[in-house]
């Protein structure tokens, strides 16, 4: 039986590191089934993703002791891991069209990840989370109660084991220290009109300007509100025609399905950070 192992990198740009991995894999029995890099030649840094399968009983752990000479060699941040599929926590407050989506595709088998439990800050998408079969856990906000929410949150992090934590459309904005927590590991959805509009009715506002596109970010959690690295965008145009209901629409459509995808291509292990930016290995 083939075991499915991913091996992620980046390191310094120099020669011969392609020949290096390639070698160490051959020397251990195993075979590329995808490769992809990215040379950065304006940072001098290289990133890789290398797919492979292994016939013996390789685990993750050992064939990361057994690659760490390697990595060492040319000073490379790496990880490898197995096929099993990260464990998501999705949280949530009153709009489901983003919560819906990602059920849709993680029960059809194409969302690469596993969803494990719905965390909210209100009880209105509890009935969407329990039809799906997943745990739904109320956790209320206030500003008296903010710290203790979000150490709740952190909790059923651990709880769940969760790999990833994705906002879909969660109103709340989380703390610096607990963005520090999920560093790398929380991706947040919101939209992204051009000229972007912030505050109360954001289509509403759109609209009054006669707006031609509409859009959506997905991007990891960081302190700066709403500018961590992006690792997806959606654009649809539109025109004169769409009220702010349509608009609403046509963004939710946008949302759910650039969040979509960077959850998928996060799970996938396709994204490795570049600074304040991303390379996504599609």
């Amino acid at each position: 039986m083939s075991h499915p192992f991913t091996l992620t990198l980046s390191c310094s740009e120099r020669p011969g590191i392609v020949h290096a991995v390639s070698s160490i894999l051959f020397q251990h029995g195993c075979d590329i089934v995808e490769h992809q890099q990215f040379d950065d030649a304006l940072r001098g840094h290289l990133f890789l993703r290398t797919a492979f399968v292994c016939a013996d009983g390789t685990d993750p752990e050992r064939f990361t002791e057994a690659f760490r000479p390697v990595a060492d060699e040319f000073g490379m941040t790496y990880q490898i891991t197995g096929g099993q599929p990260q464990r998501v926590v999705v949280m949530v407050s009153k709009l489901g069209h983003c919560l819906n989506d990602l059920i849709f595709r993680w029960r059809a088998g194409n969302l690469g990840a596993e969803l494990v439990a719905v965390v909210s800050n209100h009880e209105d998408l509890r009935p969407m989370a329990e039809a799906a079969g997943l745990p739904f856990i109320h956790v209320p906000v206030t500003p008296a109660t903010k710290r203790q929410a979000e150490e709740r949150l952190l909790q059923l992090v651990a709880e769940y084991r969760a790999d990833l934590v994705v906002l879909a459309r969660y109103m709340q904005v989380l703390s610096d220290e607990t963005c520090a927590a999920l560093h790398g590991r929380a991706i947040n959805i919101h939209h992204s009109f051009l000229p972007g509009f912030k505050g109360a009715k954001p289509y509403h506002q759109a609209f009054d300007r006669g707006v031609k596109l509409v859009g959506a970010t997905a991007h990891y959690v960081t302190p700066d509100l709403d500018e961590g690295p992006i690792i997806e965008q959606e654009v649809i145009r539109i025109d004169h025609t769409y009220d702010p209901r349509a608009l609403s629409t046509v963004g939710q459509d946008a949302e759910a399905l650039a969040l979509s995808r960077a959850v998928r291509w996060h799970s996938e292990r396709r994204v490795l950070l570049n600074g304040h930016s991303t390379v996504v290995f599609r």
